[in-house]
């Protein structure tokens, strides 16, 4: 059984691999506007189980496939939290994984975005996830994942990659003694950017388990220049979309940072939504980022979608206020699909966003059950 998946996953990474050579180097912002809608995939928290990684990802994978997407983004979270103790599917932080998500996302037919989540880096210090040292992985992801300015995918699309001259963040220091911490400043190319059909798009490196403040190796030093650099470059995405006369911007980030104190279900963390503090104790490796969003939003008054996943409850609803405890009107938050492993494939959906920046709104939303991945109620 191993040999055949072994084999079934190595065939989806050489035929992914073969058709993103055949467009390497292709620049395809407008391949999709013909100077009207167009349709975008999102998609993130997967694969969580064997099951999710040989049959509902692929599933899902063929059912993206099968709309004309402008692009697809998956925000982050290639596996379970911690290791699955004879799987026979990568489930701990090993290199297999990473190998694994390629395979993946070059099957895509869009070009395929991607964004860090923290059961891919952050948690990988877990004993039950290798072991292994959680900055080393990232660096990995970015060496993997981010050492062009392209996309992933059978098409590619050219991204503005964060200049690390002013915010650079942390690195990893290879041959540094086990028990012990030692940096580099290093570009962030994990935080993307780039324009599509009048819109503006833009991927943060913004991890859950209190964005690398708390659980098995807390790592103050990784989070503070990461921050910085994430702060920096969401406020130069908004003044990008105002110098450019862009109608929306959509951000892309794995965390659920919490919003406010009724945003209960899934697993943000409760915080008072009008000073942005976080009230269950823990770590707050949000608010100053939190503070600063909701100054560019206020004064950028378009339409802004903040994407994330994490807490693996589907919505698309407006929990963002402002000082004084009023809703942002022009601000949604949007959370994908993610894993429930407790239901099989279940849950293993993507959600399609037609983006019109004729329209007063842009951003419209559309759930893709996907046939095959049904468990509940099975397909008619």
């Amino acid at each position: 059984m191993k040999k055949g998946v072994l084999l079934s996953t190595a065939g989806l990474i050489i035929a992914g691999a073969i058709a993103a050579n055949a467009w390497a180097e292709r620049d395809d912002d407008d391949r999709d506007d013909d100077g009207g809608s167009y349709a975008i995939g999102l998609w993130g928290d997967l694969p969580y189980s064997d099951l999710q990684a040989q049959v509902g990802v692929p599933n899902l994978i063929a059912d993206m496939n099968a709309h004309k997407l402008a692009f697809t983004v998956h925000d982050g979270d290639l596996k379970a939290g911690n290791g699955t103790p004879g799987s026979v599917t990568p489930t701990i932080c090993s290199d297999a994984l990473y190998v694994q998500a390629q395979g993946y996302f070059n099957s895509l037919r869009a070009p395929a975005m991607f964004t860090t989540g923290d059961n891919d880096w952050t948690d990988c210090d877990r004993p039950s996830n290798g072991g292994f040292n959680s900055l080393e992985r990232l660096d990995h992801e970015r060496a993997l994942f981010f050492s062009t300015p392209f996309s992933l995918g059978q098409r590619k699309l050219r991204q503005e990659v964060q200049d690390a001259s002013a915010t650079p963040c942390k690195g990893f220091v290879s041959g540094t003694a086990a028990g012990t911490t030692a940096y580099k400043d290093v570009p962030c190319v994990e935080n993307r950017r780039w324009d599509h059909g009048g819109v503006t798009y833009v991927i943060l490196n913004i991890q859950g388990s209190c964005n690398n403040l708390c659980d098995t190796s807390p790592d103050p030093v990784e989070y503070a220049a990461r921050n910085a650099a994430n702060i920096a470059w969401l406020k130069e995405a908004f003044a990008h979309a105002i110098a450019h006369d862009s109608a929306a911007v959509m951000i892309v980030s794995q965390a659920d940072p919490g919003w406010n104190l009724a945003d209960v279900v899934g697993g943000g963390p409760l915080r008072n939504p009008k000073t942005l503090a976080e009230t269950d104790g823990l770590p707050d490796g949000f608010q100053e980022f939190l503070l600063a969003l909701r100054d560019e939003v206020i004064a950028f008054r378009k339409p802004v979608a903040y994407v994330h996943g994490d807490s693996h409850y589907f919505r698309v609803d407006k929990p963002f206020q402002d000082s004084l405890g009023r809703r942002l009107e022009n601000f949604t938050r949007v959370e994908t699909f993610g894993d429930n492993q407790g239901n099989g494939t279940n849950d293993v959906n993507w959600l399609k966003v037609t983006v019109d920046a004729r329209s007063r709104e842009v951003f419209s939303y559309q759930t893709q059950i996907v046939p095959g991945n049904r468990t509940a109620v099975p397909a008619p």
